[in-house]
């Protein structure tokens, strides 16, 4: 990892001090002396060198673990590069794009979210994917992006591999929560008395949008994100339940605790009311 320039700096003059020929010439403590500027410009241009090896160091670890056909990092990348409508060339895994403009291209990446893991219980790639719609993440609900998309992953998939991917409607979460407020700032149902607006709803939204796809919902955080919002005293969770789509049933399955913290079946959550938030004094 790349030194600060600090460091860099304050090592040459400790070396400086150590040797007896240059100390005895070089040993001004102003700030301004020659010999401490020329040696805080060598300073910062070792900085840039050394941030430019970390970053052609991460740059070239990320290529092979995405290039490396079969990995998990691989399957994700190739997720993120489909192109709906488009063909690919013959006996490779990447997409004809030799009529298209860069607009068409870029309207064609349809799936924007994926996460890639194996499965626990037997041999095969789960892939989750999501859509995007007005901002919104969301499922493939169109049967021809549905048959592209799993045409695509048979074809480029490594032979012998069972894949399963998960697309998958938003999981229901059901939050039943209490809000200590305080009366100069929110109304009894948790309206903003300045702006006339709903700070704690809007903070919600905001942190499920900041949720990383197939990331931990920790409960623990999203207290700590509303009790950021002015006008709240404190906050605690009295339920928490999540449900998701169970193919078996062909919808949603009956909400379940969550304790601590849960990862989204679908990958990604979306609240279902806030009316069951209650406030206090």
């Amino acid at each position: 990892m790349a030194r600060t320039v600090t460091q860099i700096h304050d090592g040459m003059l400790t070396d400086i001090t150590s040797n007896e020929v240059l100390s005895e010439y070089l040993n001004s403590n102003s700030i301004y002396a020659i010999y401490r500027l020329f040696t805080f410009i060598i300073a910062y241009a070792l900085w840039v060198f050394e941030n430019i090896l970390d970053n052609h160091f991460f740059e070239i670890n990320d290529k092979l673990a995405n290039q490396k056909a079969g990995t998990l990092p691989w399957y994700r990348a190739m997720a993120l590069r489909f192109q709906y409508g488009f063909d690919l060339v013959q006996d490779k895994d990447y997409f004809d794009n030799d009529y298209a403009n860069t607009e068409q291209i870029e309207n064609s990446k349809i799936i924007k979210y994926c996460a890639v893991n194996e499965a626990t219980d037997s041999s095969r790639v789960i892939i989750k994917i999501a859509g995007e719609v007005d901002g919104v993440l969301s499922d493939f609900t169109d049967p021809a992006q549905v048959e592209a998309i799993e045409a695509y992953f048979e074809e480029i998939k490594v032979a012998g591999t069972k894949i399963t991917i998960i697309n998958y409607k938003a999981d229901k979460l059901f939050l039943n929560l209490r809000i200590k407020r305080d009366a100069l700032i929110l109304t009894d149902t948790g309206m903003s008395k300045l702006n006339g607006n709903y700070p704690i709803n809007e903070a919600l939204q905001e942190f499920m949008k900041e949720l990383k796809f197939n990331g931990e919902l920790q409960l623990s955080a999203l207290i700590d994100k509303i009790q950021l919002v002015p006008g709240v005293l404190d906050a605690t969770i009295l339920s928490a339940e999540s449900s998701w789509i169970e193919p078996e049933l062909d919808g949603y399955g009956i909400p379940q605790p969550i304790f601590i913290s849960k990862v989204a079946e679908s990958g990604y959550f979306k609240i279902v009311t806030f009316d069951n938030i209650s406030y206090v004094v």
